[in-house]
């Protein structure tokens, strides 16, 4: 197969790569490559048995048209100072720009016109001031929720319409390896399970999310593309009642808050906040089992949730933060017995493991059922847990009554980013013809931030014509 582009993995980064392209007239032939399902073909069985089935070839919330991302919560981050390092890469300004210009289409295909954390000057200032009192920066980003159900139709609206404008996709094709000759890419080679296809082009664009994001560090390593270690998150996710969230979650919907604990003042950050959420599970490879968090437009829940992430940077001679990350995941799920493990902050500081009769007698109810109650310390390394434990106590200056007893604590929380690849301001690679965009790019952080990069690259290979 001969085409001008070939986009690997639906998610936002390579969507929005193919509908720019469309907008701005493009009359070059696009195929996007996913090895998931199209969005109206993704299904989670857990709502309907009660429990996470470990579904086979991949998990249907990571994976699939629209990525892992629009099956979370789909909120849409509206400042540039979220989301990860593009504007580092080609400037605040320009990224802010292309922020307001994709949010303008996802308007287009149905997004809610509400925003939430705009106005609340107030009260927005007092909640600063106390997360400066306890050491804490506050960042009050726009927040745009589409919900997790909403989401689906807006993509699906996107998918659409890339197909309606002649944009190919083959859907259940997974990409096994680069075509390079001579410094340049040539295409990829790819596989249903039965046979495999080369696909030529003129430009190979990688955007294969977190999901892809340990297969594109092994392509990398292989074809000698320029990168270095990235960044790799490690924490928790966290519950409380919503009475406990209440002004915070009026005021700013989505309070994003980062600080450097002692005594290792490593980074740690507060992100997918989800108020009236509901906890959630993801399968990774290998049945990696990865906490994360939902959070509908119309069913709510009794409480809220949002993941506390400690960021792991590692120089020489070490240079395998993805495969760290896994190993705690797996040591954690060990314990768990293949479950999501959860525990009471207030037993962690007690030093014992937390018992499932324990949960029962609480005012907090976990909204994951099939969570297994334990002890998260027994796999955790100790700096993240101690980062942890500090920044939960000085957010709860911010919050009070985060840090109480009852609040529940579950692992693993994992957020895997390639290690970052070297790119030009032009998001070319050392490699002619090949572009890496969203976070497997080790780039960008989320749904936004990774539309933005599909936008800036779909204007890049226009100009190109």
């Amino acid at each position: 197969m001969k085409k001008d582009v070939v986009i690997v993995g639906a998610g936002p980064a390579g969507i929005f790569t193919a509908l720019e392209m469309l907008r701005r007239g493009s009359k070059q032939s696009i195929v996007i490559v996913e090895k998931g399902q199209p969005v109206e073909k993704r299904r989670c069985p857990k709502s309907q048995v009660g429990h996470c089935v470990n579904c086979k070839p991949y998990c249907h919330i990571t994976t699939g048209f629209s990525g892992a991302g629009a099956f979370s919560d789909g909120k849409l981050s509206l400042s540039y100072e979220v989301g990860g390092d593009l504007p580092s890469l080609v400037g605040e300004d320009l990224v802010q720009d292309t922020i307001d210009y994709a949010d303008s289409i996802y308007l287009e295909f149905g997004a809610d016109t509400h925003v939430e954390g705009l106005g609340n000057t107030e009260e927005v200032k007092e909640i600063r001031k106390r997360a400066i009192q306890a050491g804490l920066k506050l960042v009050d980003c726009p927040i745009r929720h589409m919900g997790t159900e909403k989401a689906q139709n807006i993509y699906l609206s996107i998918e659409r319409y890339l197909q309606e404008n002649g944009v190919e996709m083959l859907f259940g094709y997974e990409c096994t390896n680069l075509l390079l000759q001579g410094g340049s890419c040539l295409g990829v080679t790819i596989t249903d399970g039965k046979a495999e296809l080369n696909i030529e082009a003129k430009h190979t664009v990688i955007a294969t999310g977190r999901r892809g994001a340990d297969w594109l560090e092994k392509i990398c390593a292989e074809h000698n593309i320029a990168h270095q270690p990235g960044t790799v998150d490690i924490g928790v996710r966290v519950e409380v009642r919503n009475e406990v969230m209440e002004k915070v979650n009026k005021t700013l919907y989505e309070s994003k808050l980062i600080g450097y604990p002692q005594p290792f003042k490593n980074k740690v950050r507060t992100f997918c906040q989800n108020p009236g959420g509901f906890v959630s599970q993801e399968n990774y490879d290998d049945d990696l089992a990865v906490v994360n968090g939902h959070s509908y437009k119309e069913l709510k829940s009794n409480n809220t949730n949002l993941a506390i992430l400690c960021s792991h940077n590692f120089s020489e001679p070490f240079n395998q933060p993805i495969a760290y990350a896994q190993k705690i995941g797996e040591l954690t799920n060990m314990l768990g017995a293949g479950h999501i493990l959860v525990q009471r902050f207030g037993d962690i500081l007690d030093g014992k493991r937390t018992w499932q009769k324990e949960l029962s007698q609480s005012n907090l109810r976990p909204t994951l059922p099939d969570a297994v109650a334990g002890d998260i310390t027994a796999a955790m390394p100790y700096r993240a847990m101690i980062n942890i434990i500090n920044f939960i106590q000085a957010v709860d200056h911010v919050v009070p009554g985060f840090a109480s007893y009852e609040t529940l604590l579950y692992s693993p929380e994992l957020k895997f980013y390639s290690n970052r690849v070297r790119m030009d301001t032009d998001l070319n690679t050392n490699v002619k013809g090949l572009h890496c965009l969203g976070d497997s790019s080790g780039w960008t952080r989320g749904l936004m931030m990774a539309s933005v990069m599909g936008v800036l690259m779909g204007r890049k290979i226009v100009d190109k014509e």
